[in-house]
């Protein structure tokens, strides 16, 4: 991915799309706690923090937060991946990192910004995001287990 890296703080966080601040270890841990990323291995991680616009959540050296935009930088963004450490949730680190995402110059006009949440919908919602409208399907092509 051929993007600009960019950061913001705010007190003691630090958002930035630098990847080689990129904790990957951490990243992996963060996500291996939530129930999309669970079984998420290394080099996967790699790969898709390599095609991505990703957005690391700092506080000193300590990476406490993570999203990622999977883009073609021109028409559409998915947004995805984004957690932040349990123990510092309920502290608006979610919120102002989707501001982050937001205000991100190469992630300007797409026709859509797109993401899934199960949980997170008012989260979102103050940021603009609103429930998909038509008559639109969702559909999903999932990788199936070697020998079925």
């Amino acid at each position: 991915m051929d993007d600009r890296p960019i950061e913001w703080s705010r007190g003691a966080w630090v958002v930035s799309t630098r990847r080689d601040r990129l904790d990957l270890d951490a990243v992996l841990a963060l996500l291996r706690e939530t129930r999309w990323g669970h079984t998420l291995s290394s080099e996967r991680l790699r790969r898709a923090v390599a095609h991505s616009v990703c957005f690391g959540v700092y506080e000193g050296s300590a990476t406490i937060g993570l999203a990622r935009v999977v883009t073609d930088l021109a028409t559409y963004g998915y947004l995805t991946d984004v957690v932040v450490t349990a123990s510092r949730r309920g502290r608006g680190i979610g919120g102002w990192l989707t501001e982050c995402i937001l205000a991100h110059p190469e992630l300007q006009g797409f026709r859509h910004l797109t993401l899934l949440t199960r949980d997170a919908e008012p989260l979102y919602a103050k940021a603009g995001f609103v429930r998909g409208a038509g008559p639109l399907v969702y559909m999903e092509r999932t990788a199936h287990p070697a020998g079925s």
